[in-house]
């Protein structure tokens, strides 16, 4: 693990005379997280979110089964890796030994023929951890490995960030797999699986995005690939917590609240009639666009057209279904699969949530989500079809709920897109960005991204103001080995 610092400056923006006054627009992970990073120095924070709920892609919501039982909607499984630093930081805060995250001791990788691969047991050393994934797969065989194109290879193995975007990102992820000789049959489970985690098809991700990708959970990090989800909803396990920690540090949450638009002022931004001295946008990718786009004052025109050009990924869904019967024992809690579209996972939420495990208690059933990205919005019955196919025991069962979102604002990495992309610092020092659609020049991705972001953008207002910063933390933004490193550096130079 890598760590940053934190900026040097005053404990506290007592010590100012006056506190500043921040917005923080957005209450999702990065939201949060700079709301948190401002608040925790004495900073007077100001959280606007559209939503009635907090945690932005990462929260939940109240619904009802038919026969009223009420439960929590979400948008679906989410993976919290252990060398996801930043966001366990922020997480930390009300949960310092992170007892309301569990461990999942495996998550299984399933092709269309039926051949698996398993997280569980491997080495925690880097390199000995994919060295030995690779070697036990049935999908790579050992003379596959030694027809790797080593030296097109080279930058899995040596990663640093910007770097590998000077290397790799006017290349497709598709094509990259395919001039290094990577075998098909272990594309699926082994690249293409975590790719579509964010929500793109391999052919139009970056190519230097799957390296970081590789980086960040297979080469660079001396956590292991296993990870850790909430025990319980999303809002209980996780936000509902944090804001709790916000408010007893002054800070105003504002729910179902949207910001629309931004107004400079002397000194500052007004927003809704209120003044402040800086504000943190940290929308959605729709969300920021629209803001930039009624906001005529904000930027330069060269930064206002590269917030234009971020892309949203093709849709995602997300299907749960509460079934009258269990799902077999030996299933996995969550199974990633390959090669099954539109399927990409399957978790069995009562195995881990502690609001499904009591319902599937009480009934005697069980809570299953289906998840399929980059598709279409009429999946529902091929969804279905698949999960009777892999587990044909809910073939039979009856469907005593069920609750379909579709959804279309996540960020699209796509190929020669890193350097138009927007950074958490602007043409204007009073406002800044966060989110997992903003640039920041560390090995991170996804709610790592979003954590880091958070972070740094508060980091560079409490900066502005003389106040003490919160040190960031990564896994190494270097290749581990240095033979690598100095050929990988000597090859793209």
């Amino acid at each position: 693990m890598q760590t940053y610092p934190a900026p040097a400056g005053l404990a506290d923006a007592g010590l100012l005379g006056r506190r500043p006054r921040a917005a923080v627009v957005g209450g999702g992970i990065a939201g949060l997280t700079a709301a948190t990073g401002l608040a925790e120095r004495g900073v007077e924070v100001t959280l606007f979110e559209r939503e009635s709920y907090l945690g932005g892609r990462v929260g939940g919501w109240p619904e009802r089964l038919p026969d009223g039982t009420a439960v929590t909607m979400s948008r679906g499984f989410h993976a919290f890796f252990r060398q996801y630093y930043n966001l366990r930081t922020l997480l930390a805060r009300t949960d310092p030994d992170l007892d309301r995250l569990s461990a999942l001791p495996d998550y299984p990788l399933v092709d269309a023929r039926g051949r698996t691969d398993t997280f569980a047991g491997l080495p925690r050393t880097p390199l000995l951890s994919a060295l030995a994934f690779a070697l036990r797969s049935p999908t790579f065989r050992t003379r596959d490995l030694v027809r790797l194109r080593g030296r097109r290879a080279l930058p899995l193995a040596a990663v640093g960030v910007p770097r590998i975007y000077r290397q790799l990102d006017d290349v497709d992820a598709a094509s990259f797999l395919t001039a290094i000789n990577f075998p098909a049959a272990a594309r699926h489970l082994a690249f293409d699986v975590f790719s579509r985690s964010f929500f793109a098809d391999p052919g139009e991700l970056s190519a230097a995005e799957l390296a970081t990708m590789f980086h960040l959970y297979f080469l660079g990090s001396a956590e292991g690939l296993l990870f850790d989800v909430p025990a319980e909803s999303f809002p209980q396990a996780l936000w509902q917590p944090l804001a709790d920690h916000l408010t007893a540090r002054g800070a105003d949450l504002r729910l179902g609240t949207a910001v629309t638009a931004i107004d400079r002022e002397p000194g500052g931004f007004r927003i809704g009639g209120e003044s402040f001295d800086a504000t943190v946008l940290a929308c959605d990718v729709p969300g920021l666009r629209r803001i930039v786009e009624e906001s005529p004052d904000l930027g330069t025109p060269t930064w206002r057209a590269g917030i234009d050009d971020v892309k949203t990924a093709p849709p995602f869904v997300v299907r749960r279904r509460w079934l009258d019967r269990p799902v077999a024992t030996r299933r996995p809690a969550f199974l990633g699969t390959g090669g099954l579209p539109p399927l990409d996972n399957i978790s069995v939420l009562d195995r881990y949530e502690g609001e499904a495990r009591r319902w599937a208690a009480r009934t005697g059933g069980a809570v299953v989500e289906l998840h399929a990205y980059a598709t279409g919005e009429d999946v529902g019955r091929a969804l279905d079809e698949r999960l009777h196919q892999l587990y044909p025991e809910t073939a039979d069962a009856r469907v005593l709920g069920e609750i379909t979102l579709v959804r279309q604002d996540c960020p699209l990495f796509p190929v020669g897109g890193f350097a138009r992309r927007p950074t958490v610092t602007t043409p204007d020092p009073a406002l800044v960005l966060a989110g997992d659609a903003i640039r920041i020049d560390l090995p991170v991705a996804l709610m790592e991204r979003a954590a880091t972001t958070g972070w740094t953008a508060a980091n560079a207002l409490l900066k502005r103001w003389g106040l003490a910063g919160h040190p960031l933390r990564s896994v190494p933004n270097h290749g581990r080995l240095a033979l690598f490193e100095r050929l990988a550096s000597r090859q793209f130079a």
